[in-house]
């Protein structure tokens, strides 16, 4: 099933990384309860053996998959639109909002995960000075975790993936890598890149159902 293969790859996930002084990793997944809400969310979602199409994110973020184990879901949509109770404290992400309305668009959270499966380029996420850090802010950074980025894809696409197309969330640094090692490793025919979520709501908000219409246009091809 594609819900035992997900949860055996984040199960093989392990927080011995080499980092560059001054970053920290994030690694909620020693935590009982995010086991818990990420076996209920792959169990309910994918728990059958058809292939999907891969969106790949960044890196998890401190209040999304930080807090859930599930790209780009915070606990209120994990709850009130995935109907997976939680005791975590409830604060929305803005890139869960965003993502979370386009699934919407394109039928409801049902309708979304038969058809695809949202991850990220970097398996685990990192903070400077208690913020947000992404694996392209630094070439020391990107140096040091680049292998394992490399690892955690070729895993997760090992089995219940279509290869004809993938997308990357994310039109600049994001893209540009994962176009980079696609041209290494000949993942997929084919890289589509999305605007990213988070700078959708934090730069474009006012004409966000432009950026809801551009992934209903590229994700149903």
């Amino acid at each position: 099933m594609f819900c035992n293969h997900i949860l055996d790859y984040y199960a093989s996930l392990k927080p011995n990384w080499r980092l560059p002084q001054g970053v920290a990793l994030i690694y909620p997944f020693d935590s009982p309860e995010v086991i818990s809400m990420m076996n209920a969310y792959y169990r309910k979602f994918y728990n059958d053996e058809s292939e999907r199409h891969f969106l790949f994110g960044i890196n998890p973020g401190r209040l999304g998959a930080g807090m859930t184990g599930i790209p780009f879901t915070d606990p209120i949509h994990l709850e009130k639109v995935c109907g997976i109770p939680n005791a975590i404290k409830k604060k929305h992400e803005l890139s869960s909002i965003f993502i979370y309305e386009m699934m919407e668009t394109l039928g409801g959270v049902a309708s979304f995960h038969q058809q695809f499966y949202i991850s990220s380029l970097c398996p685990l996420g990192f903070t400077k000075e208690g913020k947000n850090y992404n694996y392209y802010d630094s070439k020391e950074l990107y140096a040091a975790v680049r292998p394992k980025m490399v690892k955690a894809i070729k895993r997760q696409i090992s089995k219940y993936c279509k290869r004809d197309v993938a997308f990357s969330l994310g039109q600049g640094k994001n893209f540009k890598i994962f176009q980079e090692l696609n041209q290494k490793y000949n993942w997929f025919d084919q890289i589509i890149p999305l605007p990213h979520p988070r700078w959708v709501m934090q730069y474009k908000r006012k004409t966000k159902q432009v950026y809801l219409d551009e992934y209903l246009r590229k994700l149903i091809r």
